[in-house]
């Protein structure tokens, strides 16, 4: 199972306590997943999801704070192994109208009213329960193991546009795109998932989301050390493995009496110690010396050896 899936599963089973959050909540699942008749007393509200907590959910919610009755269906859909559809139907009865009005999906003339009516969010727990509603309705979340990306998709742009400024109320950075002629409003940055989550009430998640994010990110920050310790190690074996051929150059050529005092010394150590680093070899200097003036002695004798491999005079 997804960890979309599980996360839903999860915000299925949260109840708001307050009836205002709970509309709230019904109103953004009937606006992501529901067909509303235009006019009050005419047809049936649908809704439809692929997830059976989800449903219940809306079966529970229509029941408990409006008292509607309503039916639900499984159409099983087998090609391609695609998921299951549940639809959630509620019929014309007289609670229905004054259900939709409460939902904002029509207003007080029993027209066709505006996409998430203000009062419906105007209380920052009533913001929260119907971002859950948008979650379980359209959204979805990549487990933190791989990229970091929450969204929440919908068909209408002026309804992604005020989910997006609903979240931004929240002190989350939510952006919009366009996918297919779907609306996508989307979080990128793992901590803004992690708020988004525990503003939503989806603490279990949550939890499981900063295990595997920590895991993730201490995995990445332990491989960029040991890359990082790889590259210096080979770096300094590839310049010990230089240094070591041009001093037997010298050697074989010119002869280490030739050699001034102090590259001789550096040249003896580096034969005597070819494993050492370079502070170690400054520090085995008489006077001692630091990395950088050991390092300038031994990039002298590269030189040398370079001028002789080019028949050039060495001194």
């Amino acid at each position: 199972m997804s960890f979309s899936a599980v996360t839903k599963n999860e915000l299925a089973r949260v109840l708001a306590s307050r009836p205002c959050c709970r509309i709230a909540e019904l109103a953004a699942l009937v606006e992501m997943d529901g067909k509303a008749p235009a006019r009050a007393g005419s047809g049936t509200l649908h809704l439809h999801t692929e997830n059976a907590a989800v449903a219940r959910k809306v079966f529970t919610l229509l029941k408990g704070v409006f008292d509607l009755n309503a039916d639900v269906t499984v159409r099983r859909r087998t090609r391609q192994r695609k998921k299951n559809l549940y639809l959630v139907r509620v019929s014309s009865q007289p609670e229905l109208a004054e259900a939709m009005k409460k939902l904002g999906l029509i207003d007080q003339a029993g027209r066709a009213g505006e996409i998430v009516r203000a009062g419906l969010t105007r209380r920052e727990c009533c913001r929260r329960a119907y971002m859950r509603g948008a979650f379980l309705g359209g959204g979805s979340v990549n487990s933190p193991e791989g990229a970091y990306h929450l969204e929440i998709v919908t068909g209408s742009v002026r309804h992604a546009r005020q989910i997006e400024r609903l979240m931004q109320k929240l002190q989350l950075a939510a952006r919009v795109s366009v996918r297919k002629n779907r609306f996508v409003v989307y979080l990128k940055e793992s901590e803004q998932i992690v708020s988004f989550l525990n503003i939503i009430g989806a603490h279990e998640a949550l939890l499981n989301y900063e295990n595997a994010r920590i895991f993730k990110d201490v995995r990445n920050n332990v491989n960029r050390l040991v890359n990082c310790e790889t590259a210096n190690l080979n770096k300094t074996v590839n310049a010990a493995v230089r240094q070591l051929d041009n001093i037997k150059l010298l050697s074989e050529r010119i002869g280490f009496g030739n050699l001034p005092a102090p590259l001789r010394e550096a040249a003896g150590l580096r034969l005597k110690y070819p494993d050492a680093s370079l502070k170690e070899l400054g520090d085995l200097c008489d006077p001692r010396l630091g990395k950088s003036g050991i390092n300038h002695r031994l990039r002298k004798l590269d030189e040398i050896a370079e001028k002789i491999r080019n028949d050039a005079p060495s001194f």
